[in-house]
């Protein structure tokens, strides 16, 4: 019969170094601890860049756009007043071509020709013309103006004070500030040495023969 020793316990086998392994593993160590923030900090700077870089490339990408968006408005306003003016060229070169038969229109009207079918038919002339924008203008009495008249007669008279349109020849057309044909004047110029001098008066000493003596 076998006997026991007593005051012995027997223990499994347990490889060596398994226990400062389990303290290891259950400890963290102290280059652990300190890596960690490390690497929070770097990765704080990683995104604080990018998110530089992407301000920036919004920046430069909004310039951009603002810069498009202001050439397309003046390309719009460009064009705008190139469609206005050629529209204008258009209408000018048309009535242009028509200032001589409301020239005859005219002269008719002065010599109570203007009767009948050819009055309705004339008055209709003048209004589609005037519907485009043509104005007459020119009128006896007015100042000579040479951006707008062109004297074809000249004399001189004694009841002017300046260079005046006595008579309109042809009168003038304009289509808004453009002028697409002068009025054709006579003009008449102050009458050289019309205009008297002014007679001094004389004193009356003068005219009573000085004081008398006493």
């Amino acid at each position: 019969m076998t006997e026991e020793t007593p005051g012995f316990e027997e223990k499994p086998d347990v490889p060596s170094g398994a226990d400062d392994a389990a303290e290891t593993a259950e400890t963290p160590s102290a280059e652990e601890g300190s890596a960690a923030p490390a690497g929070d900090a770097a990765q704080t700077a990683g995104l604080t860049a990018q998110l530089d870089q992407v301000r920036s490339a919004l920046g430069e990408r909004t310039a951009d756009l603002q810069r498009l968006q202001a050439e397309y408005q003046n390309y719009r306003r460009r064009v705008e007043r190139d469609r206005v003016t050629v529209k204008e060229i258009a209408v000018a070169g048309l009535l242009t071509e028509l200032l001589p038969v409301l020239d005859d229109i005219g002269r008719a009207r002065d010599h109570g020709e203007l009767v009948g079918g050819f009055k309705s038919v004339a008055e209709s002339l003048e209004t589609v013309a005037a519907k485009l924008g043509l104005q007459q203008f020119g009128k006896e009495g007015e100042p000579f103006d040479p951006t707008i008249h062109e004297a074809l007669m000249h004399s001189y008279a004694p009841d002017v004070t300046e260079t005046t349109c006595v008579a309109i020849l042809q009168p003038g057309y304009r289509i808004g500030e453009r002028t697409i044909r002068p009025a054709r004047v006579a003009v008449a110029e102050p009458q050289p040495g019309a205009t008297p001098a002014a007679k001094e008066e004389k004193p009356a000493d003068e005219e009573s023969g000085g004081p008398e003596e006493g």
